[in-house]
C-alpha cells in the first residue's frame, strides 16, 4: 500500500511537470519518496535534487551513515533516509536495498530529463587517494567500476558492499556509472573519494541547462 502511494505521488509529479512544459511556468521540485519493506528490510526514503546538502540518516550501519550523508552534502541533494534491516546477520541487505531505493528515487525525481545536462564527470583527491567518476542518466542501468580496496573491512563494514550498493544504485536508477580509482592506500580515503566524486558528477548531470531544449538525445528520448 505504501509502495503505491509512494509511486501515485512521483507520478503526479511528472505530470505536473509535463503540464508545465505544455503552458510555460515554474517546474515543481524534483523530488521522489520510496517505501520498500521486505523480509529483510524496512526503508522509507525522500530524496531532493535540487537541496541544500541536508541529510537525516539513520540506517543501522555506521558507515554507510556517513557515506550517505557526505553523498547529499557534496552533491547539493536534500535526503533522509530511515532503514530497519537484518543487521544482526550483516550489512548486506540494508546496504543493497538502500542502493535500490536510491536509485529508484533518482530515477523517479530527475523525471522525464529535459533540460538537464545529462552527463557528469568529477575527479575528487583526498589525501594520497585520487577517485574519479562519470555518469550518463542515459535510461541504460551499467556500472564499470574499476576499484581494488587494500582492506576487505572499513570499521565492521564489509568493503565488498560498495560494489553491490553502487550496482543497485546504477541499476534503478538506469544510468551509466563509471567508477574509477586512479591511486590510494587508505581504504576509508579511496570509498569516501569515490562517494564524494559520485555525488558531483551526478549534481551535474541533473543540472538544468537553458539552452538544451527538450530531451538531450537525438533520438528525442531516453
Amino acid at each position: 500500500m505504501q509502495e503505491r502511494l509512494s509511486q501515485d505521488i512521483n507520478n503526479i509529479y511528472v505530470y505536473c511537470n509535463r503540464l508545465v512544459d505544455v503552458f510555460g511556468g515554474i517546474r515543481m521540485g524534483r523530488t521522489a519518496a520510496i517505501n520498500r519493506k521486505t523480509g529483510e528490510t524496512n526503508i522509507q526514503l525522500s530524496f531532493n535534487i535540487d537541496g541544500e546538502g541536508i541529510s537525516e540518516i539513520d540506517t543501522g550501519v555506521p558507515f554507510m551513515n556517513h557515506m550517505l550523508d557526505l553523498f547529499t552534502k557534496h552533491g547539493q541533494f536534500n535526503l533522509t533516509v530511515q532503514a530497519n534491516g537484518d543487521i544482526e546477520v550483516d550489512d548486506h541487505h540494508t546496504t543493497e536495498d538502500i542502493g535500490i531505493c536510491l536509485g529508484q528515487a533518482l530515477q523517479n525525481a530527475v523525471g522525464d530529463k529535459k533540460g538537464i545536462k545529462r552527463y557528469g564527470n568529477s575527479f575528487v583527491p583526498m589525501d594520497e587517494t585520487l577517485a574519479q567518476v562519470v555518469v550518463d542518466l542515459s535510461n541504460r542501468p551499467h556500472l564499470e567500476f574499476r576499484a581494488e580496496f587494500p582492506s576487505q573491512k572499513v570499521g565492521t563494514f564489509d568493503t565488498e558492499l560498495v560494489h553491490e550498493f553502487l550496482w543497485k544504485f546504477a541499476l534503478e536508477a538506469r544510468m551509466n556509472l563509471h567508477v574509477i580509482l586512479h591511486y590510494g592506500s587508505n581504504t576509508h580515503h579511496m570509498i569516501e573519494a569515490i562517494f564524494k566524486a559520485m555525488a558531483r558528477a551526478l549534481d551535474e548531470a541533473t543540472t538544468i541547462d537553458p539552452r538544451i531544449k527538450g530531451v538531450p538525445s537525438t533520438k528525442g528520448m531516453l
